[in-house]
């Protein structure tokens, strides 16, 4: 994780296109060998998928849309060396965003339990007020408008 004295994820970002685009390079080499879609499709989830979702639930939501858009050509240019569809970044984020929430809301013991409370109604989380966008664009408002939805 790399973190700048702004509070920004540039350079985490950065580092990890960086290090994902090396791994594309031992994908190229394996489709050049002739290993299979499985084959190539696990080594994709192994190796580049979990650098590019490493504490994505921590930075995704803070992340402009230009290092939103570099981090999914990485995912668009193996699509391209398998030759088959494979999940995008925000739905990853999406997806592990509602099971952590869903997992500390589960637990009553955990520091932001208390973040997650129902409205009256029962169906709804009260959403959490930010006055800033950087308060806004952090894990739990984005894991209660996900929820909400």
């Amino acid at each position: 994780m790399h973190l700048t004295n702004t509070l920004t994820w540039r350079d985490n970002t950065m580092h990890t296109i960086k290090k994902a685009h090396q791994r594309l390079y031992f994908l190229r080499k394996l489709k050049g060998a002739g290993m299979s879609t499985a084959i190539l499709k696990a080594f994709y989830r192994c190796v580049v998928e979990s650098i590019l979702t490493s504490c994505i639930t921590v930075w995704y939501c803070s992340c402009t849309v230009a290092e939103k858009q570099a981090l999914q050509r990485v995912v668009n240019s193996a699509q391209r060396i398998i030759s088959c569809s494979l999940p995008s970044l925000s739905s990853i984020y999406i997806t592990r965003c509602k099971d952590r929430a869903a997992s500390i809301m589960k637990d009553s013991t955990h520091p932001a339990h208390g973040l997650f409370t129902l409205l009256p109604s029962g169906r709804r989380l009260r959403c959490i007020w930010a006055n800033t966008n950087r308060l806004r664009n952090t894990f739990y408002p984005d894991a209660i408008r996900l929820l909400n939805c």
